[in-house]
């Protein structure tokens, strides 16, 4: 059972999986939640799609004068150390294993920002709800939309595609299902 973690979820701006605009986390420490953060990101490439603006809310308006990624991962890598600080060690790349809801999306999107921003990408651990609830649910829910599962583990999602909402559902469900 997964008792410490870190859930995350992005949203992108548009098509490219680099082009984070917002991020949340919920850290999770001895299955309780310690500590979380959202932050708006000024996306890469700078530009919305019609399809990102309409499933998100978020445009150019919102992250014009937003901080730049490696920035805002700064700062999550700050709140990580604080909460794990005798796990945490960067330079060694011992960090909590991450959490998504599709974490293949969420992963590759952290992967191609990081290559953006010629960050040096430790080998971060991803854990996927999407494929435990797949795999503890079965066909008795009509899909596994973030939004479905979270209801199946007694949370109510209401703003679904804010990335700390999303995060912290997905937070929820790695407690029931992980």
């Amino acid at each position: 059972m997964i008792r410490d973690f870190v859930a995350i979820d992005f949203e992108t701006a548009n098509g490219e999986l680099c082009s984070v605009c917002s991020v949340g986390i919920v850290i999770v420490r001895q299955g309780k939640k310690v500590d979380s953060y959202y932050s708006l990101i000024h996306p890469e490439p700078d530009y919305y799609s019609y399809y990102c603006q309409r499933v998100h809310g978020l445009s150019a308006a919102d992250t014009d004068t937003a901080p730049i990624f490696p920035v805002v991962w700064e700062e999550i890598e700050r709140r990580i150390a604080a909460a794990f600080p005798e796990t945490f060690l960067p330079e060694r790349q011992l960090f909590p294993p991450f959490v998504a809801h599709n974490a293949r999306f969420d992963e590759s999107c952290l992967k191609a920002v990081f290559r953006v921003y010629q960050m040096d990408y430790p080998d971060y651990l991803f854990c996927d709800t999407l494929t435990a609830s797949r795999r503890q649910f079965g066909r008795s829910l009509p899909n596994h939309q973030l939004q479905t599962v979270a209801a199946a583990c007694g949370y109510d999602l209401t703003r679904h595609h804010h990335a700390l909402a999303d995060a912290e559902a997905c937070a929820v469900i790695a407690l029931y299902l992980l």
